[in-house]
Formats: structure tokens, C-alpha cells, sequence
């Protein structure tokens, strides 16, 4: 390799450079002539939460009007586990409609996100969540990020012990950094003359974004192997004795770039549970001391493990920990959606999954979400657990308050209007336009109108209760996990889109391209005949993404490598 592949990329001397994430962030923020922050800003404000953003809307007419971009932020709220309590979701409620665009966005990682907040509201934005004990710290860039598990402990004593883990990995990876404190909340930490140092993460943290989340089978809601690390939690004899692990997932992509592809994380072991810290710890560092700096677009563990080899990889784990990993136990996935309706938990209170389309929390002419939401948490005594699949469950409802939630969800019409197709209760979509700058295409608000003009053919056949994993992205990074739809869309270009199909219904399989950038009358004459023959030709239980590789619609992906083999 030359001097000039060895060289790192920009980002990674901004990172350098920025004094522990500090860069000029807090002279930006007092800028009052421009609503952007400095360019090196852009970057180091991710760690801490956010992204500048502007309306794309509007971008031509204010051209015209030889006016700058009209910018705003997205910050996400860090929730590993992805609970938060009813005064939490008040706050959350509250800056929505006070500092936002008056949305809440439940995000495929079971974080909050708020859309439209102006540079002038932006700081005392994220002090009011740091008062309500949430942060936004590592929400975003090259760290690891929100840690995902199954958000309802009382669901069983193993879910409790994997949610009380996901915190505990979550605080024992958050950057030390004072930077935070410091830009935030106007605090200092340390004395004067006291250096900030990073333990783990060091000057530059790591090359790219990292991922962790934790699986109880037989349900994978967290789409594990789409993490560099996913744990899979293994029972015996009704106790968690540990997890297999698995390394290198990861869903991004480039268009036009085979040396760029989604990875499903690969089994290496089994781990005991008070090894867990550990383990995840050494293979950050592993990536820190081994991942590419000078290509962002091949910064991702995936990338690190192919280039190493699984076995090589794993050797350098045990060599740091100090002893050799035991085999991976059977486990058994069924399926990587959510269960709606009530649940009752092991605390005898109850839970009520809520399917949110697209994760946008917000009142419409038909539902009155956020208002009923909102009433909710007033009274609530329990709390709000955000899935991975973007849904909400109200939690931890007492006998004596469940008419109550029940009364106010069908005084606002949100319940018990969540009877829609199988199609649309497996749905994901990411923000896409007009906010995010990567989007080439819509993807959260155009889904919805898809799905209804899918759900003719699927009501035609007769297919209406069968689940059917659908994903839309504006782009190919991969947010709302496409590659895993049994029928996935990447936007191409406004209007356009790859189809992908094949995945696994369980998140075991990733999907393969089946046509190319294709609009919607393309999209609905292609799947047509599909889901005809899907409907006459399937054996019992076999979902979709099994059917198409069956019948030869597609190839299998076996491996990441093999993803764009046609």
C-alpha cells in the first residue's frame, strides 16, 4: 500500500485536531450571522448528539433568494434498551413542539429523534434533555453507539438481565471526554490544568460509527447480526448463563463500489455473562488499533474482519483476553418483528405494543397520536419502551389504569386501529428527504402510499395476515436495515429505486438486487406477478424471502462478499 492509502482521512485529523471533540463548536454556536456551524464542526458535533441538516424543500427558492440553506439539527436522544419514563417522554413531547417541528422520530435504534431545531435552540434543546437524565452524548459518530436489546425487562428474568447488561455496556463505552459538560451544560469537570484523556477511545475514538445490540431467542427484534456486535443471549435451565457472540455486521453501502457491502455479523463463540465487558471492550480495540483511517468507506468492523479473516480475528480476541472462546450453543430465531397488543408481564402489570408507521410520532386527521401520547404520559405510572422496528410499547400499565390508557388511545382513535396487513406492521422507513443530506430518494414519507397500493395486491390474494418484511431507504446507507426486507428499496434518485429481495424473515439472510433503479408503476408490475405466485405456491409457513430464493427470483447471499453476485 502506498504513502498516500496510508495517509488519514480528513475526519480523522479533525478528530485529531479537536482537542477531545471540542473544535470550535462553542464559538459556532455564538455565531449569529450564518445558521451553520464551522465545517469541522459539522463533524464533531455528531459525538455529541446531532446533525446540521437543511431543508431540501426549499433549497431552489431560497437560491432564488439568494439566501443560505435554511439549516437546522436533528438530535438524537441516547436510550439504551430504549426505555424512558412517562416524565421523560413529557420533556421529549415538550421540546417537540417548543424547539422542533413538532414530531418525535422512534428510530430503528430505539433512540428519540427531534427534526428541526434551529442553531438558536439547539443548546438549550440538549440541556433540557441532560435535566431530564437523558443525554444525547455518542447518539452519533465514530463511536459506539445506542446499545439495542429486547425493551421489556418483565417479559422474563433473562430480559431483565440483558437490559440491566445493555446500560451497563452503554456507560462503559461512553466517551470520558469533558467536552460535553463542558459546551452543554456550562460545567467543568476537572481542574484547570487536568487533560482530558480517552481510556479506551483515545485522541481520535474509533475510524467509523459502532454498533451493539442484544438478542433472546427465539426473537432477533433487534436484528442482531446487523451490529459489529451482537449478543445472543443462551439459557439453561431458565437462567442466563451467557452469550454467543457475534462480529462484523454492518448494513452501509456505496453505489458503484463492490469493495463496499453489507455484512451479517458472523458467530465466533460463546462467552459467560460476567466476561461480556470485557470481550466487547477488547474488540473495540481491536478495531482501533486495526481499522482503516484513510478510507471511511471501508472503516467499518465488517471491513476489518474480512481483511483480517474470521480466524486470524478471533485469535487476536483470545490473545487479549487471555484465554480461547468455547463454542457457540444452539439457539433458534423465529422471526425479527414485534408482537402487538397486550402483554402481560412477570410484575403482573401490563404492556401494549402500538404499531408507529415510520416511528413518526405525530397527530393526523385520521390518528391523534401524539395527543393521545401525550394525555398518556400525564397519568402514566409506568413508562415508554421504543423497539427496534420503530414501535412503541406502553409499559408497565397496573390493572387499574388499563381502561384509562384504553380510553384515551380510542378517544383519539389510535386504538384499536392498528389492524393493517402484514405488509405494513413489518414496514421500516428512514427520514430520508427532505431533511437528511445522503438521501437521493423519499423513504418515510412515500412508504406509506406504496404500501397502500401493495396492499390491493396483497388483500387481492388473499395475503393480508401474512408478515411480510418491508424496508425503504433514501440512500444505500442502510439506516432502516433494506438489506434485511424480504422486499427492500434503496433510493436511486427521486422517484426510483433498486429492489432487493430474499432476505430472511429471522435477519439471518441478507436479500439480493432484483431490478434496478425502477419507479413505481415499475415496482408495482413487477411485484404483482410475485406475490400472485407467493400466495398460489407456498408451502406451509414458508415466508416470502424463502420463496423467492426457492423459486429462483434470486440467489441466496451467503456472505456479505457475495452480495452483489448476480
Amino acid at each position: 500500500m502506498s504513502d498516500i492509502e496510508n495517509q488519514p482521512s480528513e475526519v480523522e485529523i479533525i478528530k485529531q485536531n479537536s482537542n477531545y471533540l471540542r473544535g470550535t463548536i462553542q464559538e459556532s454556536l455564538e455565531n449569529e450571522i450564518t445558521g451553520a456551524l464551522a465545517a469541522d464542526d459539522t463533524t464533531l458535533i455528531k459525538f455529541h448528539g446531532s446533525y446540521q441538516q437543511f431543508d431540501r424543500d426549499l433549497e431552489s427558492e431560497r437560491k432564488r433568494q439568494k439566501l443560505e440553506p435554511l439549516y437546522s439539527f436533528m438530535i438524537r436522544i441516547r436510550l439504551p434498551g430504549g426505555i424512558a419514563t412517562s416524565t421523560q417522554w413529557q420533556v421529549i413531547d415538550q421540546l417537540a413542539d417548543r424547539n422542533a417541528n413538532g414530531t418525535i422520530k422512534l428510530t430503528s435504534r430505539q433512540a428519540f429523534q427531534l427534526h428541526g431545531v434551529y442553531k438558536t435552540n439547539l443548546k438549550k434543546s440538549i440541556r433540557e434533555i441532560n435535566l431530564a437524565f437523558l443525554d444525547t452524548i455518542a447518539a452519533c459518530g465514530d463511536v459506539n453507539r445506542n446499545v439495542m436489546c429486547n425493551p421489556n425487562p418483565y417479559q422474563s428474568p433473562l430480559h431483565a438481565e440483558t437490559f440491566d447488561l445493555a446500560k451497563r455496556i452503554s456507560q462503559h463505552l461512553t466517551p470520558k471526554t469533558s467536552a460535553y459538560l463542558e459546551i452543554w451544560l456550562d460545567k467543568k469537570r476537572f481542574s484547570e490544568d487536568h487533560k482530558d484523556e480517552e481510556p479506551i477511545y483515545g485522541k481520535t475514538y474509533l475510524p467509523r460509527k459502532f454498533k451493539i445490540a442484544i438478542a433472546v431467542p427465539p426473537h432477533n427484534d433487534c436484528d442482531i447480526f446487523a451490529n459489529d456486535i451482537g449478543l445472543i443471549a443462551i439459557e439453561d435451565d431458565g437462567t442466563l448463563s451467557g452469550f454467543n457472540i457475534a462480529v462484523g455486521g454492518g448494513l452501509g453501502m456505496t453505489f458503484g463500489n463492490t469493495g463496499t457491502y453489507p455484512r451479517l455479523a458472523t458467530v465466533i463463540g460463546f462467552i459467560y455473562k460476567d466476561e461480556v465487558i470485557n470481550v466487547v471492550e477488547q474488540i473495540v480495540r481491536i478495531q482501533l488499533d486495526f481499522g482503516n483511517r484513510s478510507d471511511r468507506k471501508n472503516a467499518r468492523l465488517k471491513y476489518t474482519l474480512d481483511a483480517m479473516g474470521v480466524e486470524p480475528f478471533k485469535q487476536e480476541l483470545e490473545k487479549r483476553l487471555g484465554y480461547i472462546l468455547e463454542g457457540s450453543k444452539p439457539y433458534h430465531f423465529i422471526t425479527s418483528g414485534d408482537t402487538y397488543g397486550w402483554i402481560k408481564g412477570t410484575n403482573m402489570t401490563w404492556h401494549l405494543t402500538l404499531f408507529i408507521e415510520g416511528g413518526r410520532i405525530r397527530d393526523t386527521p385520521d390518528s391523534r397520536l401524539k395527543t393521545a401520547l401525550k394525555k398518556i404520559a400525564e397519568s402514566h405510572t409506568g413508562d415508554f419502551r421504543l423497539t427496534g422496528n420503530q414501535n412503541l410499547i406502553i409499559a408497565n400499565i397496573p390493572d387499574a389504569n388499563k381502561k384509562q390508557v384504553i380510553e384515551i388511545l380510542l378517544e383519539n382513535r389510535v386504538w384499536p386501529n392498528q389492524q393493517q396487513t402484514g405488509l405494513r406492521l413489518n414496514s421500516l422507513a428512514c427520514v430520508a428527504l427532505n431533511t437528511c443530506s445522503l438521501a437521493f430518494a423519499e423513504a418515510e414519507r412515500y412508504l406509506p402510499s406504496l404500501i397502500d397500493k401493495l396492499d390491493q395486491i396483497i388483500l387481492a390474494n388473499q395475503l393480508e395476515k401474512e408478515p411480510i418484511i418491508i424496508r425503504m431507504t433514501g440512500c444505500p446507507n442502510g439506516c432502516a436495515r433494506p438489506y434485511l426486507g424480504e422486499i427492500g428499496f434503496v433510493g436511486k434518485s427521486p422517484g426510483r429505486y433498486n429492489l432487493y429481495l430474499g432476505a430472511g424473515f429471522s435477519g439471518e439472510r441478507l436479500n439480493k438486487l432484483y431490478r434496478e433503479n425502477i419507479s413505481e408503476p415499475e415496482i408495482l408490475e413487477v411485484l404483482t406477478p410475485i406475490l400472485e405466485d407467493y400466495a398460489k405456491n407456498r408451502t406451509i409457513h414458508e415466508h416470502l424471502g424463502n420463496f423467492v430464493v426457492r423459486k429462483g427470483y434470486v440467489k441466496a447471499t451467503t456472505e456479505g462478499t457475495n452480495f452483489h453476485d448476480q
